[in-house]
């Protein structure tokens, strides 16, 4: 069965936050169409109104998908970003997150997404790791159980957290092994060429 991923996008994101999962999932996806199968995630691309975004640095992402017409999602993707503040002072942002989060089984975050998913109250105390030069900072974020430094991601089931930029890229390699088993995404790693091993620790 194939798995409807929601990518949310945002100004400012970063690109390799987003860009490192989407690529990561749809290698997966495609080595499993190679197989013979389905596709594992069809990814849809989503920004809070539907409007094109620019990432860091000035790249436009377009054909983007309202956060309010995303439906039967079962992934979250949720990126950071260099402006933290801005983003957290956006209520319609942290709103469409808590929205996301309504919506789908799983919700991740690649470095200081984090922090949105503590403002939308998606961690509610659970174990959570960012950059490392921002975990102190989410360690005194009031909905935040744990900050956890040294890995590159945290699996606290169905809220899972990534480390620094290219971390997402790790992290995206974790849920596929969840999901589809370790071999699997160990071919992923492989097709990518990325070095990858299914411990979060570095």
């Amino acid at each position: 069965m194939t798995a409807r991923v929601g990518l949310l996008l945002f100004p400012g994101f970063d690109l390799l936050d987003a860009g490192g999962p989407y690529e990561v999932l749809l290698t997966a996806s495609r080595l499993a169409e190679r197989d013979g199968g389905d596709p594992l995630y069809d990814m849809v691309p989503l920004s809070v109104d539907g409007q094109d975004v620019a990432a860091f640095g000035g790249l436009t992402v377009t054909g983007l998908t309202p956060v309010e017409e995303a439906r039967d999602l079962h992934l979250v993707i949720v990126p950071g970003l260099i402006d933290v503040d801005a983003a957290r002072a956006d209520a319609a942002l942290i709103a469409a997150v808590k929205a996301l989060g309504a919506e789908a089984d799983v919700v991740a975050s690649v470095c200081t997404g984090a922090f949105l998913l503590a403002d939308a109250g998606l961690l509610g105390g659970l174990p959570a790791t960012t950059h490392w030069e921002d975990l102190h900072a989410l360690a005194a974020t009031a909905s935040v159980g744990e900050a956890v430094p040294g890995v590159r991601w945290v699996d606290a089931g169905t809220v899972v957290t990534g480390g620094a930029i290219a971390s997402g890229l790790h992290t995206a390699l974790h849920l596929v092994a969840r999901e589809h088993g370790v071999d699997h995404a160990r071919r992923t790693a492989r097709q990518i060429d990325l070095d990858w091993e299914p411990e979060p620790s570095r």
